[in-house]
């Protein structure tokens, strides 16, 4: 079989999946994987473009994902102008005061030369820039967080469309990219995986303790929608005698009309990455980046600039990545900080980068929608499975209880069952890299 040819047959086998579990479960159920796999299968593409193409390996996924989550909120929420009101001025403030005593601290490290004075000087503006920032920063923090808590007690976003929200999550996460870059890229494959693990998890920390920036773990709810509201259409005279036609009750046309807006969206979206990281593995710059990949030494004896291209592709596969997670906040029309877990957003993308094919996109985009799709259904499988293989047994039997509530761990053993196999028998993926 060609590689085309194989190809062709494993997407189409993911939408006959698909369409089965619409034919067989829900068309609603079909449309909201279809949904989270387009997701998923731009955070694959994201990953791959660090790994496939340049061998870097970031785990901190789940923070650039969460970047972009945040940018959802500061771009297309109202803003709460009594919070403003109350100390968003000194908030501000206090965050330039901060950023005046790192680019402060970093000067005082240039322009001195390198002796104990220098050590000291630096220490001593890092100190009172922190003390000066806190006292600046800390007041108007607390009387934003006491306007009506229960409903704000943030300072709310710009009331934007949230469409914007987008390309601005990709920006968000470029910039966080760029920082981890400048300061972990240097190191070897083992620590770069822990630094970028570590500022991930300090993301997530930020985003679940700042209340005045995204109120913590109370969520912010309510996002703004780049498609109809479904109780909206469902008070909409001719969209219910177009239902009716189709012979769909008003409530299950709605909530398909919906599913179906956010996937054509996701999937232009989709199909521009898609199309932009063909064009990159293809040129020059994406054989260069393969080159690297494969042995930085004669790359570099060659006059590349390893490091530089690092950060690059580094930037572009996080920023990527932001994007996703601003899509995925949009879809789920919430922001919930305590919703970002390692195994949601970080191993299973790179079971999906490993399983589809690293450094084939086609493989990555196949491996988000297969492994999303695996993800959501092994378990309900898992269950009926279980209840099959116990059914001779008495209902309050201990064993048949036990193993009935463990059917949520069927995901895990599922995925290490799939990582095996593929492993074993297509080391390089289902669609390798060519």
């Amino acid at each position: 079989m060609s590689a085309q040819a194989r190809t062709i047959g494993l997407f189409a086998l993911v939408g006959v999946l698909i369409i089965l579990t619409g034919v067989l479960q829900s068309w609603n159920t079909a449309l909201l994987i279809l949904n989270m796999g387009l997701i998923s299968a731009i955070m694959a593409l994201g990953v791959n473009l660090q790994w496939g193409f340049a061998g870097l390996f970031n785990i901190g996924v789940m923070g650039f994902v969460a970047l972009g989550g945040l940018a959802a909120v500061l771009i297309s929420m109202p803003p709460t102008t009594t919070a403003w009101a109350a100390g968003g001025a000194r908030v501000l403030l206090g965050l330039l005061t901060g950023a005046a005593t790192i680019v402060a601290a970093i000067l005082v490290q240039r322009r001195m030369a390198p002796e104990r004075n220098r050590s000291l000087a630096t220490l001593a503006v890092l100190v009172l820039g922190f003390i000066l920032y806190r006292f600046v920063f800390d007041p108007a923090v607390d009387a934003i967080e006491d306007v009506n808590p229960a409903v704000t007690g943030y300072l709310g976003g710009l009331g934007l469309p949230i469409l914007l929200a987008w390309p601005v999550g990709g920006l968000l996460a470029a910039g966080a990219a760029w920082i981890i870059g400048k300061t972990a890229l240097g190191l070897r494959s083992d620590y770069l995986a822990i630094a970028t693990l570590g500022i991930a998890e300090i993301v997530i920390a930020v985003l679940k303790n700042e209340d005045w920036l995204t109120r913590g773990v109370k969520n912010v709810i309510g996002l703004p929608r780049p498609v109809p509201r479904e109780i909206d259409l469902q008070q909409n005279a001719d969209f219910i005698e177009r239902a009716q036609g189709l012979g769909l009750d008003p409530v299950t046309a709605s909530s398909l009309y919906v599913k179906l807006g956010y996937s054509v969206l996701f999937t232009v979206v989709l199909v521009i990455l898609l199309v932009l990281a063909q064009l990159a593995l293809k040129s020059p710059w994406g054989r260069m980046m393969r080159a690297i990949r494969d042995n930085e030494v004669a790359a570099a004896a060659m006059g590349k600039n390893v490091t530089k291209r690092h950060l690059q592709i580094f930037i572009l596969g996080s920023a990527i990545c932001g994007i996703a997670g601003a899509m995925m906040t949009t879809l789920d029309g919430q922001l919930t900080p305590a919703s970002y877990q390692p195994l949601r957003f970080t191993f299973l993308v790179w079971v999906m980068v490993i399983v589809g094919g690293s450094g084939n996109n086609f493989g990555a985009v196949l491996g988000g929608f297969l492994i999303w799709f695996l993800w959501v259904q092994v378990e309900p499988l898992g269950l009926a499975f279980l209840q099959l293989i116990t059914a001779w047994l008495p209902e309050q039997n201990a064993l048949r209880l036990h193993l009935l509530d463990s059917a949520a761990h069927m995901r895990l053993l599922t995925m290490g069952i799939i990582l095996l196999l593929v492993l074993r028998f297509s080391p390089r993926g289902l669609i390798p890299e060519r």
